[in-house]
């Protein structure tokens, strides 16, 4: 367990009662989650569903693309600033999770605007038609760069791009253990973005960080 702490859970108990509630819809979602599924803290919460709204809401993308489904908490949170006439495609790996996502996406006022894709990220979307205004990425973390290279070429020339977990409990400001693959994935991902002379960036040390990139 790291010792690194962004926040304590006091402060974030604080942000979270001042910050606007989930709908209802994801306040359902949120719980089933919970109650079923083995990993729950891989849903993005109420604070983070509300940062990835605000951005969205603040774009108005046409094109949302996600790598990563999970249950679709993320997914609903991006789809609400989308363009009347917007798409939201997420990718999901993990065909358990298609009956769930379907569920709650039938229930959505977006429900017309969101197309579930199950399979490889690194497959599906190099075979996806159109440039993408928003994509956020939050699945392997040994592959993140590979998502990244896979994407870029199809993001818009001022189109951003969040990714997730890029602080991973804290673990790459620390002497990174040698068999510990996913922070030094994340921890070259992290690197390589800083690098990159096609984008500017923002790591913000929110939630268990994320990156904010800007395609130039």
């Amino acid at each position: 367990m790291s010792t690194f702490e962004l926040i304590d859970r006091t402060l974030e108990a604080y942000c979270e009662s001042h910050t606007s509630p989930e709908r209802e819809l994801l306040y359902r979602l949120n719980r089933r989650t919970n109650l079923e599924t083995v990993n729950p803290r891989m849903l993005s919460d109420q604070l983070q569903g509300q940062f990835l709204s605000f951005v969205s809401k603040m774009m108005k993308p046409a094109r949302i693309l996600e790598i990563g489904t999970f249950t679709g908490y993320s997914a609903l949170c991006l789809a609400e600033g989308l363009a009347p006439d917007g798409e939201l495609h997420t990718v999901e790996i993990n065909v358990e999770y298609e009956d769930r996502i379907r569920e709650f996406f039938s229930q959505s006022p977006f429900e017309a605007q969101l197309f579930l894709h199950l399979g490889d990220a690194l497959q599906l979307v190099p075979e996806m038609p159109g440039e993408w205004d928003l994509v956020f990425i939050d699945a392997d973390k040994e592959d993140y760069l590979r998502y990244y290279e896979v994407v870029m070429p199809k993001v818009r020339r001022g189109g951003f791009i969040l990714v997730d977990n890029v602080l991973w409990n804290g673990k790459v400001a620390e002497d990174i253990a040698c068999n510990d693959r996913d922070t030094k994935a994340i921890d070259a991902f992290n690197a390589y973005v800083q690098q990159d002379s096609r984008v500017r960036n923002l790591l913000l040390p929110f939630r268990d960080g994320i990156m904010i990139i800007e395609k130039q």
